[in-house]
């Protein structure tokens, strides 16, 4: 089957380029994670801190080995978005346009090279529609139970499936598919969802509502109003998917011989205007476009079966169109050749990915380099301390990012631990460190040390490719505190 195979060369596609530049600052974060095996985590659910516990204890520190789950959810999401344009009935010609479109959708480019949750999640919801679609084709409702397992499988993994499941709610709702709500397996499939998300929402009880804190301070939310949001739609897809994006849409609303398939076309429409209103970033809706291209896929394959020439010559400049962008999405090229070609495009990539960082590289790439040094320098601030001092040294950190970079890499160089009150490392607490020698990285002296009686300048932390907020960071070392570590725990919290 040859969708099969666009599968298999989306994998190895990434795989090739997968040991290139470094760890992405997320990809150490749930790594680190994955070694305090919890129910729930401050800013995500637990799959992917599991599977990062799994790479983990498989591979240790492969930078090559952790890609693989994200290259093979990219792979599975090609090849599901092409089952469901031989659902819809597509043959051939349209189930490979859908499956082209999907592997070189600029957003699932970027992502499937990144050990992060966002692959999984546009995995979760592309096979969500094709369950849904085929429960509607074959009126069969017990296929609500495999929905269930399905998208509990998707709030495991990002919560933003819960807007998905929303969306879709709507949908079915004003078609003729709010007759399966009087069925017990539409209700039993939503109680499959509530059971996976329970234990979550039984950890956030527990720990005080981590979770909605988090999301009340989140600062990430940033698609630009609803011009930028718009914009970075059309070029997140591929510009040249537009096409089929809205031939996708016509389909669903005026050719599909079902009706109720309309709540793949409604649903779309809702969750538009509910991240516009949000000011969402604007990947978050790219997960729900392989449903749509399935839909368009179908209609040129119809459409145009006199002028064979215009679906191959659409397929042709969507594969085109991907190859010149990948080497803004992946990390393909040298840095230094980067710089000197692709970087005046690092602003595109930058507003696509919701991010106002700046760099060399967008934020998605430029947050790969970096940590080597960050982790050396530290190693070096540490080993310069008396031997009193290094039993009684712990490091603390401004962020997540930091602070699972020195946890995950400093491991080689004996580095002491490593403690931050940003999102999961305050509620893994200060531990054992008695606050009686600090290695800061990322604070300034001036607003965060004053309570310490002694604080130096030991270094200065510099990269040549990573994110500004990264770079030229002062490291002090940091005695005799006015107050203990734990006393003084509650005031490092942020949750954002």
């Amino acid at each position: 089957m040859i969708v099969l195979y666009i599968a298999i060369a989306n994998f190895a596609f990434h795989m090739a380029f997968s040991g290139n530049y470094g760890f992405f600052r997320d990809e150490l974060y749930y790594i680190v994670s994955g070694q305090h095996q919890q129910f729930g985590y401050v800013d995500f659910p637990p799959m992917i801190a599991l599977l990062g516990a799994l790479m983990y204890t498989v591979s240790q520190d492969s930078l090559v080995a952790i890609h693989i789950i994200p290259s093979l959810a990219g792979a599975g999401l090609v090849f599901a978005s092409g089952m469901i344009a031989r659902e819809l009935g597509g043959k051939r010609t349209a189930q490979v346009l859908t499956a082209l479109a999907t592997m070189f959708t600029l957003v699932f480019m970027a992502s499937a090279s990144e050990f992060t949750m966002d692959i999984l999640d546009a995995l979760w919801w592309t096979l969500i529609a094709l369950v849904l679609i085929r429960l509607i084709k074959t009126n069969n409702p017990r296929l609500w139970i495999l929905f269930g397992l399905v998208a509990g499988s998707g709030v495991l993994t990002k919560l933003t499936m819960l807007f998905f499941l929303f969306a879709l709610l709507i949908a079915i709702l004003f078609t003729p598919a709010r007759s399966y709500l009087r069925t017990k397996w539409f209700w039993l499939g939503a109680l499959i969802i509530v059971l996976f998300l329970s234990p979550m929402i039984i950890w956030n009880v527990q720990n005080h509502f981590p979770t909605v804190q988090f999301y009340f301070n989140y600062g990430g939310l940033t698609g630009g109003g609803p011009p930028g949001f718009f914009l970075f739609q059309l070029i997140g897809m591929n510009p040249l998917n537009i096409p089929l994006f809205f031939a996708g849409l016509f389909f669903y609303f005026k050719r599909a011989q079902i009706k109720s398939l309309r709540v793949i076309g409604i649903s779309y429409l809702v969750l538009y205007v509910l991240f516009t209103i949000l000011n969402a970033k604007s990947y978050f809706l790219t997960p729900a476009y392989p449903m749509l291209f399935a839909g368009g896929a179908l209609f040129f394959e119809n459409a145009f079966r006199r002028r064979r020439w215009i679906t191959p010559a659409l397929g042709a400049g969507i594969v085109i169109t991907g190859i010149l962008f990948a080497p803004l999405l992946m990390p393909i090229l040298p840095p230094a050749t980067f710089v000197n070609t692709y970087e005046v495009l690092t602003p595109l990539g930058n507003g696509g990915a919701g991010q106002a960082n700046s760099g060399p590289f967008p934020q998605y790439l430029g947050d790969r380099f970096g940590w080597d040094t960050m982790t050396l320098t530290v190693s070096g601030v540490y080993n310069s301390l008396s031997s009193q001092e290094k039993s009684e040294a712990c490091i603390f950190t401004a962020n997540y990012g930091e602070a699972s970079a020195l946890t995950f890499l400093g491991r080689a160089y004996g580095l002491p631990p490593v403690i931050s009150g940003h999102n999961n490392y305050f509620i893994w607490g200060p531990g054992s460190c008695n606050g009686q020698v600090i290695i800061t990285v990322g604070l300034s002296m001036s607003d965060d040390l004053k309570s310490f009686d002694n604080v130096s300048q030991a270094a200065i932390i510099t990269c040549t490719y990573c994110m500004n907020n990264e770079n030229n960071l002062p490291v002090y070392v940091c005695t005799n505190p006015a107050i203990s570590t734990q006393d003084a725990w509650a005031s490092v919290k942020h949750f954002n």
